[in-house]
């Protein structure tokens, strides 16, 4: 899970909840795919990855998280940054629900 500082992060990350990965039809922040939250003034930073360096489905992700993120009143401007450090490992990352989705045990 990741640490979310203040209200606005929170308000932020509640949002970005809806957003799924299409090709999984999981939440993106319960597989772990969401790495950082932080907002600043009416500014949302995400951090976040892609379950492969060649996911289909990328663009309409990172798309789908700049529009949730905007609906936080206050959020006028989002910066929705792709990282590939860590790896994404869903053993590690994803949560108990999302492990049995994907048949982790």
């Amino acid at each position: 899970m990741i640490h979310l500082e203040t209200e606005k992060d929170k308000e932020v990350f509640e949002q970005i909840q809806y957003v799924q990965d299409p090709e999984i039809g999981i939440a993106i922040t319960e597989l772990g795919l969401v790495y950082e939250v932080k907002t600043e003034n009416d500014k949302a930073l995400v951090k976040m990855t892609y379950t492969s360096m060649a996911c289909p489905a990328g663009a309409q992700m990172k798309r789908e998280v700049e529009e949730a993120a905007l609906r936080v009143e206050g959020i006028d401007s989002v910066e929705v940054e792709i990282v590939w450090t860590p790896k994404w490992d869903p053993r590690e990352m994803a949560s108990e629900d999302a492990k049995d989705m994907l048949g982790i045990f």
